[in-house]
């Protein structure tokens, strides 16, 4: 075979397999995983029922690549939105609305589908959680670096995975037509949290400024 109908007969099949990994994911969400069949998945993107595998060897591995492949796109446009940013609480507000923006203005699946990962094998769940604890690291970092400056009382990981859990639900009521939009939303978000920020770099400064008078009488 030629070398450039090789090369694009290889980007064809990366996009066939882009569009399965697409379709098998909002499937997999709206009908549920076990609801959802092969041949449901080969019709959303033209193929016949059997086609799919000749991507995916079974169902399972659809799923696992769909959450993996979404928690790397994910984990891309985190990183282009925080990078670079030295404060952390303004880093945490653009990584609030980088998370939110992944859920609702995109494609993103995977924080509706970790509920279907009971499905995969003990294996397929830790190459899942491998990618997902890479996510949420970057996160806890963030989180750390607040409490280490005394602008976070704490940076216990029960706050992040409230944090995660409070951004994630924004998909059971969002409305792309509703009265609040995402860059609202994000504020909103950061609000609950960054005030506290505030106060207690007041607090800080106002410690410094009476030990700083103590010392001087």
């Amino acid at each position: 075979m030629p070398a450039g109908r090789k090369q694009r007969q290889g980007t064809l099949e990366a996009n066939r397999r882009e569009e399965l990994l697409h379709a098998a994911a909002r499937l997999f969400v709206e009908k549920g995983f076990d609801a959802t069949t092969t041949r449901d998945i080969a019709e959303a993107v033209g193929m016949r029922s059997g086609s799919p595998f000749y991507h995916f060897r079974s169902k399972q591995e659809l799923l696992k690549a769909a959450m993996i492949a979404g928690l790397e796109t994910g984990y891309r446009r985190l990183q282009a939105a925080s990078d670079g940013i030295v404060d952390p609480a303004q880093r945490l507000r653009m990584m609030i609305r980088a998370h939110l923006g992944n859920l609702l203005e995109g494609d993103c699946q995977v924080p509706m589908l970790l509920y279907e990962s009971r499905a995969l094998d003990a294996e397929a769940r830790a190459e899942i959680a491998a990618v997902t604890d890479r996510y949420q690291e970057v996160w806890q970092a963030t989180l750390d670096e607040l409490a280490a400056s005394g602008r976070l009382r704490s940076s216990a990981a029960p706050l992040r995975l409230l944090l995660f859990g409070m951004l994630n639900w924004s998909s059971q009521w969002y409305r792309p037509d509703g009265a609040l939009s995402l860059d609202e939303i994000a504020t909103a978000a950061a609000e609950l949290l960054l005030p506290f920020l505030s106060e207690l770099r007041q607090e800080h400064v106002d410690d410094i400024g009476t030990g700083q008078q103590s010392g001087a009488g």
